[in-house]
């Protein structure tokens, strides 16, 4: 295993080859400038692009940078997790290679964490580039989110933190597949604390995390944090069904005492619709879970490596590594 260093900082990479050179500079300048031991773990998570010969480029010349590459693309939340595996730092910084968070708060984020604080999330005041739905629905999220759970997850926060040791074995013992780094930083507890900062916009190339992969995101928090999905449907089905048995004795008064009955298959149709809707939503928010479970209980690693760079030059190493995480994933 590597020799441990103060500081890990930990960058999940998926087709990142027209900001990752600028990163890595950045990067390195605020890291030298810290004045403390330090290394950079790149986690490749399965890019197509030239991602990963640039990023080998940085460990053939620069003993501080190591890289993990995966076999495929695993997920961001995956790939930050096997960065956190990988780390040996007294303390962990994940941060995205994508220049939206800047590296430079690291610095305030060690001057946190020396005052006694356990983890040290960047708070953002300011999201510059971002269109106004993606604002609007971001802070739905988040507020959503917080109520719906127990665990008091900030708002307006994402991955980029700085976390203590401690708090990064915590987070590593946790193998979920279903992964929401934020809330089980946050479930973890310990001493927490934010600096705030205004985000930039992505520095280069297209956003990683579409609306399609926002809404699994979304699933994958709810469901982990939360139980309150399956108490609502309960709920709503059973108000839904009052509503209909009220319905029913309507119906069947006016058909027996009155001489006005409902003409026409019209109103019939159209609630049967939103009945049926009604239910196969609610199926579906039970298969949210079921399916969760189902893939819990495979017992498959959370992702598999392809190769390891910069950590070090005995292959046999490596391959120890990479059977200890298939380990991990497969007992738990």
């Amino acid at each position: 295993m590597q020799k441990a260093c103060f500081l890990s900082v930990v960058v999940p990479m998926y087709n990142e080859e027209e900001v990752i050179e600028v990163t890595y500079r950045r990067l390195k300048a605020v890291l030298d400038k810290l004045g403390e031991s330090y290394e950079i773990v790149f986690v490749n998570d399965g890019s197509r692009d030239k991602t990963s010969d640039i990023v080998r480029g940085f460990c053939a010349g620069d003993s501080n940078v190591k890289m993990v590459d995966f076999s495929r693309n695993f997920g961001h939340q995956i790939a930050v997790t096997a960065g956190m595996d990988h780390s040996s730092g007294r303390t962990v910084v994940l941060i995205d290679a994508d220049l939206q968070d800047p590296p430079e708060l690291i610095v305030d984020m060690v001057a946190k964490w020396r005052e006694g604080y356990d983890v040290v999330y960047g708070k953002r005041i300011e999201r510059k580039g971002e269109s106004w739905f993606k604002k609007m629905t971001a802070a739905i999220f988040y507020r959503l989110l917080r109520s719906m759970t127990s665990v008091n997850i900030p708002v307006d926060t994402g991955d980029f933190r700085l976390m203590d040791r401690k708090v990064c074995d915590a987070l590593t013992s946790m193998r979920e597949r279903s992964r929401f780094i934020r809330g089980m930083v946050s479930w973890a507890g310990f001493k927490q604390t934010s600096v705030d900062y205004v985000r930039d916009e992505r520095f280069a190339g297209e956003t990683k995390y579409p609306l399609r992969k926002m809404i699994r995101l979304s699933l994958d928090a709810m469901t982990s944090f939360s139980t309150k999905p399956l108490k609502i449907a309960s709920v709503l089905g059973f108000v839904l069904s009052a509503i209909g048995f009220v319905y029913l004795f309507i119906v069947l008064y006016q058909r027996l005492f009155t001489d006005t009955t409902t003409q026409g298959w019209t109103s019939m149709i159209a609630i049967s619709l939103l009945f049926h809707g009604i239910t196969l939503s609610l199926l579906g928010v039970l298969g949210e879970y079921i399916g969760r479970t189902y893939e819990e209980s495979k017992g498959r690693p959370l992702y598999l490596v392809s190769d390891v760079v910069g950590f070090s030059a005995d292959a046999e190493s490596s391959r120890d590594r990479n059977r200890e995480v298939e380990k991990v994933g497969i007992g738990r």
